[in-house]
């Protein structure tokens, strides 16, 4: 069966998204979405890999691990870090490259020395397997145990509200070393399908579809114009240069119309279509993208004001013929379910058409012909006259009125520009939401979550900031915890074992703080268990590399660097596992710095 997912789909879930931060009543309706922006992952990017069924020898850290024969083995690589089902692994070698994968269920064995070393006895078979460097993130995964890892390694998320969010296209300036030739704008372009049975229909710039035209431009002071002539004829099929930057500001611009038309050159023909406030170049103006700017937009609004559904502004020599009345200026009337709209054309010596062009645009056309036969000939531009009697029995040419899409050219922005992607700007200022994102740590994964709740309940987020934290007050340190390190406490089973993203001395302390950390099901579980931290001021907390040792300030509960206290402990601000994770983004680490903002402009692609 043949069918295609076409891009006005996408261009639907793309004003959906946009559409969805804003529908309802109020901020917690059903119907409206609660978008958040989050970083995560705080902790370096290792090779991954899964094991069980380990004999009673552990493997060690900066051993090798290997499958098969050592000297002709298929994998094996150095230890980074021993958990209770899992090996973080670094320097991986693969006969098949570096990111070899051992097939689930491999014998794993480890090894100290390495060609001149020996077996150290330590055994176990392979589970998952994913290849990640610092270099090289892993790709993200689209299941259930990938979306409690993105929680687990949550750190904070900012809201998503349609003042930071656009649609957005393809940038492109005027700038005619890069950019000489445009493509017009035409409701038939095509691909030739690979299984034939058909011929498509190619744009100036040799593009199969109007989406991936290079049909609109942004001019030196931000405005954006969309192409309706290259200078396409008979003698130039693939369009021609532009050589006249359009502008609003212009004498060759007609506001009654919003068309810029060339006086030089091809006669290029531009529709304005709408200015980029300042704040949006700000926000959205990227090297690659532009955004489309909001419906209330005053430019915009003007533009579509000036839309009349199924206008005819372009018309094209098909085919210059022959047998028309010679050297004259001609006129017929646009056929079809429309009305009103008259075209203009002219001829040479030998009957034959050198140029034509719109003289009444007319309304209400989805289709359109032009009839160059007696009777249909005109020599006045009002169709009033009898018609020219000169037209030859056998003559030819034709003509090809382009209409505009539906609702006339500058009706829908989105859908005439191709609008399938979103851009979201995010601003990370400082340590902001009171704290909620820390400033002495980095982040390697980045992504959108869709109404999660606030820890503990069913009621979705809505505040600007929300910490995916735990964290804990301490008192008496010993010395500062350092970022990324294990830390432990004994609890009641056993022991509780967490990642540290921040370590926070309250002012003028040198031992009392906060302590933020994450907790994930293969680095931190004790006999099978994620064990929480407990308020208790007998059992110390402990850092791995930095041997700080304090303890928890059971009597603190309040609020500090975007956590709320009690008895020391506090929980994340999300809770876990809620909403919807609909963008991942794996990537090298972005670093932050307590006087460092990031603009984060990310692009979704529908």
């Amino acid at each position: 069966m043949a069918a295609i997912i076409s891009d006005k789909f996408r261009i639907f879930n793309a004003k959906q998204f946009l559409e969805s931060l804003t529908e309802g009543p109020n901020d917690t309706s059903a119907e409206r979405s609660r978008m958040y922006f989050f970083v995560g992952r705080p902790q370096p990017w290792k090779s991954y890999l899964e094991i069980h069924s380990k004999n009673a020898t552990a493997f060690v850290v900066g051993n090798e691990v290997y499958v098969g024969t050592y000297g002709t083995t298929a994998f094996r690589a150095t230890v980074a870090a021993v958990y209770d089902s899992a090996l973080l692994l670094t320097d991986v070698f693969g006969t098949n490259g570096v990111n070899s994968a051992p097939p689930i269920n491999s014998p794993l064995k480890g090894r100290t020395g390495g060609s001149g070393g020996s077996d150290t006895g330590a055994e176990a078979v392979s589970g998952v397997y994913r290849y990640a460097t610092e270099d090289v993130p892993p790709l993200p995964l689209d299941n259930q145990t990938e979306k409690r890892g993105v929680y687990d390694e949550l750190i904070a998320a900012k809201r998503i509200t349609d003042a930071f969010a656009r649609t957005v296209v393809r940038r492109y300036n005027w700038d005619l070393v890069a950019n000489p030739r445009y493509d017009m704008w035409k409701p038939d372009y095509s691909a030739t399908p690979a299984g034939g049975g058909q011929i498509g229909k190619q744009t100036a710039t040799g593009a199969d579809s109007i989406a991936d035209a290079k049909f609109y431009v942004m001019n030196s002071t931000y405005e954006v114009f969309k192409c309706l002539y290259n200078g396409e004829d008979p003698s130039n099929a693939s369009g021609q240069d532009a050589t006249e930057e359009p502008s609003t500001g212009g004498g060759n611009y007609n506001s009654s119309t919003g068309l810029y038309t060339e006086t030089t050159g091809a006669g290029y023909v531009w529709k304005y279509m709408y200015t980029i406030p300042t704040d949006d170049v700000l926000k959205f103006l990227s090297s690659d993208f532009m955004p489309i700017v909001l419906p209330s937009n005053a430019s915009r609004q003007a533009t579509v004001a000036l839309a009349t559904a199924g206008a005819a502004d372009v018309v094209l020599v098909e085919n210059a013929g022959s047998g028309l009345p010679a050297s004259q200026t001609l006129y017929a009337a646009i056929k079809g379910d429309g009305s009103n709209g008259i075209v203009e054309f002219v001829t040479n010596g030998s009957g034959t058409i050198t140029s034509a062009n719109i003289q009444a645009r007319g309304s209400g056309y989805t289709y359109a012909n032009v009839l160059l036969k007696a009777g249909e000939v005109f020599t006045d531009a009002g169709l009033t006259t009898q018609p020219n009697p000169n037209v030859q029995a056998g003559a030819t040419g034709a003509l090809e009125i382009v209409l505009p899409p539906a609702g006339g050219h500058g009706s829908d922005h989105e859908v005439e520009l191709n609008g399938k992607r979103v851009m979201t700007n995010i601003r990370l200022t400082y340590a902001e939401g009171g704290g909620d994102f820390p400033v002495d740590n980095d982040f390697r994964r980045i992504g959108i979550l869709a109404d999660p709740f606030d820890y503990g309940t069913t009621t979705f987020c809505t505040a600007n900031t929300r910490s995916g934290l735990k964290a804990l007050k301490i008192t008496g340190a010993t010395a500062d915890f350092a970022v990324d390190e294990k830390i432990q406490q004994t609890v009641s089973g056993g022991t509780a074992y967490g990642t540290v993203v921040s370590w926070t001395l309250d002012s003028g302390s040198t031992t009392a703080g906060v302590l933020k950390y994450i907790q994930t099901n293969d680095a931190h579980t004790d006999e099978g268990v994620v064990r929480a931290f407990e308020s208790n001021g007998s059992n110390a907390v402990t850092g791995e590399t930095s041997t700080s040792s304090g303890n928890v300030d059971t009597g603190y509960g309040s609020a500090l660097l975007g956590s709320t206290f009690s008895s020391g402990l506090a929980n994340p601000e999300i809770e876990n596992n809620s909403g919807s994770v609909i963008y991942v983004e794996n990537r090298r680490l972005i670093t932050r710095a307590p006087d460092q903002i990031e603009d984060i402009k990310l692009v979704i692609e529908f």
